[in-house]
């Protein structure tokens, strides 16, 4: 369930919880048993997914969105939770909350796209961004981290879960010219010397340039067994979960 990184205890993580699932220890069918993708076997199906997580992590309520490959932010309050539902969720790719949010972490769905998550543990505001092609080049992260400084985030730092890498994502030559164009840092080659997106790349740099550590970079998706990924297991394929939380 946790392989790569759950509750790091350590330096700048104090007080916060912080999860990327891996595709182990559920019960959706193959090619995955940890699954929470759209189509991964029903509501029960992924209900029973979500109840194994937030037991493990000793949680209420995971809230995630409607994920559109947009740079809209959420900010999760009182009057956020009061309508969200599992059934109906609002659209956007990030999600960002201040202290008073107990036993509830907030997410984001990912097979090859970059979760993206955030805390500063002395104000205890936390944020999840979904930072996909679009998301980064449309702002995503940038977004994420100015919603989380009008919280009064100052001292952030970001966890980047597992995703493709730069050395994998293959994509036709005008698809990688137009993202350098406008983020520089994504212009990659896969190891077999194609035109590829560095994702890890253009969102180290997006952070980078917000003045935001990364204290943590994932495995890629597309060669890592344990992992779901969109480009190697095409429709059929899950979707991680990255969460974060206030202990």
């Amino acid at each position: 369930m946790w392989d790569f990184l759950k509750r790091p205890d350590d330096g700048p993580a104090r007080g916060i919880g912080i999860g990327f699932t891996d595709r182990d220890g559920g019960v959706t069918l193959a090619p995955g048993s940890l699954s929470f993708g759209a189509l991964d076997g029903g509501p029960e199906t992924r209900a029973e997914n979500l109840r194994r997580v937030r037991a493990d992590a000793g949680l209420d309520r995971v809230v995630t969105l409607h994920q559109v490959h947009s740079a809209t932010v959420h900010v999760v309050d009182e009057d956020f939770l009061a309508g969200w539902r599992e059934d109906a969720q609002p659209e956007g790719d990030a999600l960002v909350a201040g202290p008073g949010l107990r036993r509830t972490a907030i997410a984001v769905r990912a097979a090859d796209c970059v979760p993206v998550l955030l805390a500063d543990p002395a104000v205890r505001v936390i944020g999840a961004a979904h930072a996909g092609r679009a998301g980064v080049l449309g702002g995503i992260v940038a977004a994420t981290v100015a919603a989380m400084r009008d919280l009064g985030a100052r001292e952030l730092t970001a966890w980047v879960g597992p995703h493709i890498h730069g050395d994998c994502y293959e994509v036709p030559a005008e698809m990688a010219e137009a993202a350098a164009a406008l983020v520089p840092q994504t212009r990659g080659t896969t190891r077999w010397g194609t035109p590829a997106i560095d994702l890890t790349a253009g969102v180290a740099a997006q952070l980078r340039a917000a003045a935001v550590p990364v204290a943590y970079i994932g495995p890629c998706t597309l060669t890592t067994s344990s992992l779901h990924s969109h480009r190697r297991d095409g429709a059929a394929a899950g979707r991680q979960l990255g969460l974060v939380w206030l202990d």
